[in-house]
């Protein structure tokens, strides 16, 4: 049942309520309007959300210790938020490292990731002045060294430690334990190994180490694990060999509220923890406390955002089902078919008196995966035309958007004090052509071909 109200919590992002029709808003536009403007399917960014959010990260770790990590989302206008607010920017590919140097992101405050980086991506990291390089494997640790002597300059590295910590989240992200494509895995002296390459190297600086232990993490039992082990890490290196390291990256992973199941620690209060852990830790060693860094990417641009659909079809099967199906999908968020996540939604575009039953809510792609909610409810007299929200859809949705059944991928916006800013614009139906590259002359396999039995 939907009215007017005001704020409706979260999951959703702070800016988002109901007007006096019961028309959802956000940060003051209602939403239909938006979809009378820019179309839909939309992603709907509140702008004071995201600041916020940045802001909150900012205060708890300190300045010049959050990294955004823009897999998340690396849109441009996203990353000059970010960067404005204060957070270094995590780019984990040549594209992201393209998309902040556009959006004016100061190239000794990125951080650049990446499990197979190719030559080029760590020539150009080199070329531009990259602050940190977290490297990943033992030929890469040979491929950069040999770039930065080449170019005179010694490339600030941050050596990926695989910690041997299951995070205990989806298996798709966790990161974190011996058996992953990332890091040097710390159990199988891979990163003992790692240290004494980099330090034998004349091109490679070390800086620190890195260890990020997985995605969508509600708690700080991972966290504080994850820095006990790096930090005894660097006090028996600091023993061995003699080495202090500046940097301790304990990676992202913080999760947000997707459904009334999640319970997310607060951002200050896992910084508390891992804080103390480390200066403890630190102190245990007789080592002077690392520089702590964090590089939350959904925990800062996830809940601030909003999808808006229009319902074309809903199909009742009594003793069933009740399908509702939106011009999306799984080409503007995968998440659900990729991962079984869950984004709640609601009726958007209007107030209903009418209780609330069950739903599948999906998409028009011909996929029976295509499943935006499973067992979501929404007012039993939702109907073609009717505007529907989901909740928490910043992170890795516009990111992961695809072209499949030939959808061009949906149009952006950041509503911030009652300005709309097209942020990202909708593709055309010639922009999913664009690339295609039509053979010259006669099909290959001569006439005939098409032609029907």
């Amino acid at each position: 049942m939907t009215g007017p109200g005001g704020p409706l919590g979260p999951p959703w992002a702070a800016g988002v309520a109901r007007d006096e029709r019961g028309v959802l808003t956000v940060g003051g536009v209602a939403v239909d309007a938006l979809a009378d403007t820019h179309g839909t399917p939309l992603y709907v960014v509140d702008g004071a959300d995201l600041r916020a959010r940045c802001r909150a990260a900012v205060a708890a770790f300190g300045r010049d210790r959050v990294i955004y990590a823009a897999k998340a989302w690396p849109t441009t206008a996203v990353l000059q938020v970010v960067a404005a607010e204060g957070l270094l920017v995590d780019v984990a590919s040549g594209g992201e490292l393209h998309t902040a140097l556009h959006a004016g992101v100061d190239p000794a405050r990125l951080v650049l990731h990446g499990n197979n980086k190719s030559t080029a991506e760590l020539d150009r990291a080199l070329e531009v002045g990259v602050g940190r390089i977290v490297v990943d494997a033992f030929e890469e640790l040979e491929r950069l060294d040999a770039l930065a002597v080449a170019r005179g300059v010694r490339a600030p590295v941050l050596l990926r430690i695989t910690p041997g910590i299951d995070a205990h989240t989806h298996e798709y992200v966790r990161t974190g334990h011996d058996d992953a494509k990332f890091g040097f895995t710390l159990s199988l002296g891979l990163a003992d190994e790692a240290l004494r390459r980099t330090l034998a190297a004349d091109g490679l600086e070390l800086v620190g180490v890195h260890a990020h232990v997985g995605s969508q993490v509600l708690g700080t039992d991972a966290f504080v694990a994850n820095a006990e082990v790096l930090v005894d890490l660097l006090g028996r290196w600091h023993t061995e060999h003699g080495v202090t390291v500046t940097d301790l990256d304990l990676g992202g992973g913080m999760g947000i509220a997707y459904g009334p199941g999640d319970d997310p620690v607060d951002v200050a209060t896992l910084a508390e923890k891992v804080l103390a852990t480390v200066d403890a830790r630190a102190a245990a060693h007789g080592l002077p406390a690392p520089r702590v860094l964090v590089e939350p990417g959904r925990a800062i641009v996830g809940p601030s955002t909003l999808t808006l659909y229009r319902v074309g079809v809903v199909k009742d099967l009594p003793g069933l089902s009740r399908w509702v199906a939106v011009d999306g999908g799984m080409s503007d968020n995968l998440r659900p078919a990729l991962y079984g996540a869950v984004h709640p939604a609601v009726l958007a575009g209007r107030s209903s008196d009418h209780g609330d039953g069950p739903v599948m809510l999906v998409g028009k792609h011909c996929e029976s995966g295509d499943v935006l909610g499973d067992g979501l409810t929404l007012p039993v007299d939702v109907t073609a035309g009717d505007l529907v929200a989901t909740a928490a859809t910043g992170a890795y949705t516009e990111a992961m958007a695809s072209n499949y059944n030939r959808l061009p991928r949906p149009a952006a916006v950041l509503v911030e004090h009652g300005v709309v800013h097209p942020i990202v614009r909708r593709e055309t139906l010639d922009d999913v052509l664009d690339r295609d590259l039509p053979l010259d002359g006669p099909p290959l396999d001569g006439g005939g071909a098409g032609t029907p039995p």
